[in-house]
């Protein structure tokens, strides 16, 4: 296309000239962390009808599910309301606001990647000196997010429609619509700080206090009509109520609100240079001093650190104070009380409910050792490792550096969840410690796998959240689905001792400790041969 033809066309099309292009990039980019992230979400959700229906089987253990739910306002801040004793409407309930979180995540990391981190890469601007609009980027980034809500949504609706075909669309378009208001919420967020880390951050902090908010608001009302729970996107999706007499008209409130964070997020876009943001980086000089590799490692990931060591903490207190509830809401369910052994192991109700809740912190956790190992992949590919590699700096001292902060930054998290557990329930702090400590291992092999492939594949590194997602939906899934035992031990969550409760095994504790050393030593050997990223 020529400037000659680019200057005749009008000005809204010339501000969006390149948005094809940009969006397929975009795909081809993503092709392997958007299929993972949605399939993973979509078969959560997929899994719970033949588990619901294994679970309360008859119309009387479902009425005495809603009954204790009803009366237990910890469990109804923890998952909402339920609203219809039909097991498409009790998929709705156990699952929504998970899946609907789960579908704000990936959609704030699209975006984000998408937009700020190509600034922040200065890959933005060698993209805006060719024939792209000034606002192309942004639309093909909305676009994207948009592509795997939209994915997510089919798949859902496809795979409840034996449910109740309204209420699996209900449901899908919903879960959409909580992705496409964060999508367009981190499109804002983006324009106002110049660190892709920030942004991603502030985005993630209002998603959660838009849990919390829902939270609350449940916690006071048994119906979804407290004013706090109508405040929260996520208090959107369970008030439509999918399989329940559907409230179609609050699919209004979802395209409203990211119609209207679109238009701001397009006229702030309009009136910013490329790079910057209205809240410029705080100049020089930096208070603290960075001497050291590990110093600056630690100043580039000390926000992510205390943001995850909060969130388990207080992950803890809220699974802590849920515990003397879980026997009441299990009651004389047999099929619920096997689950939770299952994921608990061999022991009384409450200690496997507290192992389930801890094996299921740890899970999570694995997710934080593989976003701060990658770290060391966005440094080396924006290009910020090669001043620090230029002087005297090894290879292997730079990479330490952030390597200790995800290894020991893991251990962190999961000691104040243990102490999380134990101020909410309030005994056993020994026993719920080490359980919390124990999950390490499996944490730690799930970090090495990352290291493993960032220093050997460079290329192939963003798969780690494809290990992570699978290990992820093995664990948390795979007990409800009762899949063999071959399945679950192909993660090493599957190996450790099920405690508090069981009994200390050793052997797979250290086994799994030497494997993550072992793999932690070969992504080392592969990143000190190989060629940095040019």
């Amino acid at each position: 296309m020529t400037a000659t033809a680019l200057k005749v066309r009008p000005a809204g099309t010339r501000q969006l000239a390149g948005t094809g292009t940009l969006l397929r990039f975009a795909l081809r980019r993503d092709r392997v962390m958007i299929p993972v992230w949605v399939g993973v979400n979509a078969l959560m959700i997929l899994s719970m009808p033949n588990t619901l229906e294994n679970l309360y089987a008859t119309p009387a253990e479902r009425a005495d599910l809603i009954q204790n739910t009803a009366t237990n306002a910890s469990f109804r801040a923890l998952i909402g309301p339920v609203f219809d004793d039909s097991i498409g409407a009790l998929t709705a309930w156990r699952v929504g606001v998970y899946a609907g979180a789960l579908a704000a995540v990936v959609s704030i990391l699209l975006v984000v990647r998408h937009t700020r981190d190509e600034e922040e890469s200065g890959r933005q601007e060698l993209v805006a000196s060719g024939m792209v609009g000034r606002r192309a980027s942004l639309t093909a980034a909305l676009l994207t997010a948009a592509v795997a809500n939209g994915v997510l949504a089919l798949l859902v609706t496809a795979g409840l429609a034996g449910q109740g075909a309204t209420g699996a669309l209900a449901f899908g378009l919903g879960l959409a619509g909580v992705g496409m208001v964060f999508a367009t919420l981190a499109a804002i967020v983006g324009q106002f700080t110049e660190s892709a880390r920030l942004a991603r951050g502030l985005t993630a902090g209002l998603l959660g206090a838009a849990f919390v908010l829902r939270a609350a608001g449940d916690s006071a009302s048994d119906d979804g009509s407290s004013a706090l729970t109508w405040v929260s996107p996520l208090g959107w999706l369970e008030n439509l109520r999918p399989f329940a007499a559907e409230r179609w008209w609050v699919l209004l409130l979802f395209a409203g609100a990211a119609l209207a964070q679109g238009v701001v997020a397009y006229e702030l876009a309009g009136r910013r240079d490329v790079g910057m943001s209205f809240l410029p980086a705080r100049p020089g000089p930096a208070l603290g001093r960075l001497g050291t590799a590990g110093a600056l490692a630690w100043r580039l990931q000390r926000g992510s650190v205390f943001g995850w060591s909060i969130g388990f903490f207080l992950a803890g207190v809220v699974y802590g104070g849920l515990t003397e509830g879980a026997a009441d809401l299990v009651g004389d369910n047999d099929n619920a009380r096997e689950i939770f052994e299952r994921m608990g192991g061999q022991s009384g109700l409450t200690d496997a409910f507290l192992a389930s809740m801890v094996g299921m912190l740890g899970l999570i956790a694995a997710l934080y050792v593989v976003a701060s190992v990658l770290r060391l992949h966005g440094e080396e590919t924006s290009m910020r490792a090669e001043p620090i590699l230029a002087n005297a700096v090894g290879r292997l001292r730079w990479a330490a550096g952030h390597l200790v902060i995800a290894f020991a930054g893991s251990a962190l998290i999961m000691l104040l969840a243990g102490l999380g557990f134990a101020v909410g329930y309030g005994k056993e702090i020994g026993p719920i410690l080490g359980a919390c400590l124990v999950q390490l291992p499996a944490v730690w092999v799930v970090g090495g796998l990352a290291v493993l492939l960032y220093g050997v594949l460079p290329r192939a590194a963003m798969a780690a959240w494809g290990v992570a997602g699978a290990v992820l939906l093995i664990g948390w899934v795979g007990p409800a689905l009762d899949v063999p035992q071959a399945v679950l031990d192909l993660s090493p969550f599957g190996h450790l001792p099920k405690l508090p409760g069981g009994g200390m095994e050793w052997g797979p504790v250290l086994t799994l400790l030497a494997l993550a050393a072992g793999l932690v030593a070969a992504g080392l050997a592969g990143l000190r041969r190989r060629d940095m990223t040019t």
